[in-house]
This record gives structure tokens, sequence and C-alpha cells, in this order.
């Protein structure tokens, strides 16, 4: 139990440390190439932030535990959108660019809603939608690299540090804090997870909150770190980005090496709590978070923190079942 701790800690200590870095890459690189943050956000960052939802959720599927492999992306997503966006929105409202943030809105939306019908209809995630995931992944990509090159120029302002550095040493601290990220959040999940099962917790409402919270650090390192230093954009589209590929690149990638089942362990008045509770609230804080954003163009304190008590709500609610 002590050597958890510890080993706890010093995950926290790389999380930090790995935000601090990562951040200062990835604006360093917007700015370089004249790009808007929400999209290097959505896109490089998401990366980045979700490598630790992909190795655990495939490393889960290997081993057989799907509940793990399945909660934790749905869990994710949730968690990612109803607290980190949350407290990204509390603290910093404000005009977003509509624009930018439309094709990873319209995106998630096709990914979930295909993702759902999966799981109403077959209950069953077989290999084949293993790929069309990966596949939806990859146009994701295209289409954003599409967009990228179809954006205006962001006017050259803060610059500040970003002009000493050179490319080469942006693209470190990326690579460099990306690693510390993945190998902290490692660290606080798997000790973590210990500490939990000492405590007494089931693993069905260890993979919903607890490792879906664990493998989302990086996204709210990376939120806190670029709400310091002035990047709500790159905040917000981290967290989008990061959304999207939970359902298309960490689904896609456990499904493709294990099929799975939909976990049938946890239920609501005899029905399958996943179905019941889980994916539509999945749908319904990312649809609070982002139409507001998409037709107002701007984003209140209210939705933060109405999305961080539903948050507050659902996870009471696991620790019910």
């Amino acid at each position: 139990m002590l050597k958890a701790v510890i080993l706890f800690a010093v995950g926290l200590v790389c999380l930090i440390k790995g935000g601090d870095w990562f951040v200062d890459g990835a604006t360093g690189i917007a700015r370089r190439f004249h790009l808007p943050e929400l999209l290097i956000g959505a896109t490089v960052v998401s990366i980045g932030t979700t490598l630790p939802e992909v190795m655990v959720s495939t490393t889960a599927a290997i081993e057989g535990s799907s509940s793990i492999a399945y909660g934790n992306a749905i869990g994710s997503v949730i968690c990612n959108t109803s607290l980190i966006a949350a407290i990204t929105v509390a603290v910093m409202p404000g005009k977003v660019d509509k624009k930018a943030l439309r094709t990873p809105v319209i995106c998630f939306f096709i990914a979930a809603g295909f993702y759902a019908a999966v799981a109403y209809t077959t209950g069953e995630f077989t290999r084949p939608v293993g790929i069309i995931l990966l596949a939806g992944f990859v146009a994701y990509m295209l289409l954003t690299v599409f967009q990228m090159k179809k954006s205006p120029s962001a006017p050259e302002e803060d610059a500040g540090d970003e002009k000493e550095r050179t490319l080469i040493m942006e693209l470190v601290l990326l690579v460099v804090g990306a690693a510390l990220i993945a190998v902290g959040a490692r660290l606080l999940v798997d000790n973590g997870t210990i500490i939990a099962r000492e405590l007494g917790v089931p693993e069905t409402v260890i993979a919903l909150t607890f490792v879906a919270l664990g493998t989302s650090l990086p996204e709210l390192v990376t939120a806190i770190t670029s709400l310091a230093k002035g990047h709500g954009a790159l905040s917000l589209g981290n967290v989008i980005g990061a959304n999207i590929f939970n359902l298309v690149l960490v689904s896609g990638m456990a499904v493709t090496v294990r099929p799975f089942h939909i976990p049938t362990a946890a239920t609501i008045a005899g029905h399958n709590a996943s179905l019941v509770m889980d994916i539509p609230v999945m749908f319904a804080v990312m649809a609070l978070l982002t139409l507001p954003a998409v037709f107002r163009g701007k984003l209140s304190r209210v939705q933060g923190i109405l999305l961080l008590c539903i948050y507050a709500g659902f996870c009471a609610v696991q620790f019910t079942l």
C-alpha cells in the first residue's frame, strides 16, 4: 500500500511537468505555422493526451477485462466533458471559433451515433466494428488536416519565448511532454486502482469512474496548464478531440485486438446501466458543451457549473449500483 502511494505521487509529478512541456510545444508549433490553437488541440494535443486510454483499454481487452476496456472509453468522454471541459468553461468562458469547432463536433456525434447504434442493436463490438472505428480515426485526421490548410493565418501575438525556440526544440517538448504524461497517467491508474481495490471499490465502478478519471488526467493537466498560460482554445480543442479519439481510436484498437460484449454487471431497474445511463449521459454532456458554442459562438460559466453538477451526480449514482 505504501509503495502504491509513493508511485502514485511520482506519477502526479510526471503529469504536471509533462503537461507544462506538452502545452509549450503545442502552442509553439501552432504559432510557428499560423494554425488555430483549437485545431492543434483537437489533433496533435488530443493524440498525445489520449495515449493512456489507448494503452489501458487495449491492455484490458487483451487480458479479457471487457468492463474496463468498454467503461474506460465512455467514462473518459463523460469525464473529459463534464469535469475537464467544465473547469475550462467555468474558469474562462467566452467566445470560441465556430468555424474551427464545427468539424470536430460533427465528427464526434457521427462517431457517437455509430457507437450507440452498435451498442443498442447488437450489444457486441466485433472486429469489423473496430476496423470501422479505426477508419473513422483516419478519416477525421485527414479531414482536420485539410481544414487546417484552409484556415486563415493566425496573427502573431504574445509569441514571447516560442520565437526563441527552434522547431526541433518545440517537437522535443511535445514528444517528451507526451511521454511523461503517459508514464505519469499509467503510474496513477495502476497504483490508484490498487489503492481503490484495497478500499473495496468494485471493478465496474473503477472502470467508469476511477480508471476513466485517471486516464483523463493528461487532459485535465493540459486544460489547467493551458488556462494558466492563457490558451483556453487549446484546452477546449483538446477535450473535443480526445472525446473523438476515445470512441474511434481507443475503442477501435481495443475491439480490433479482442472483440467483446457490453458488460451487464450493473443494472438500473433491471436494464443494462450502460444503455440506460452511461451512453445517454455521454450524448447529453457533449450536447450541453458544444451546441451553444457552435450556434452562438460562445460559452458561459453556467454551462461549466451545470456540467460539473452532472458529473458529480453521475459518479454518485455509479457508487450506488
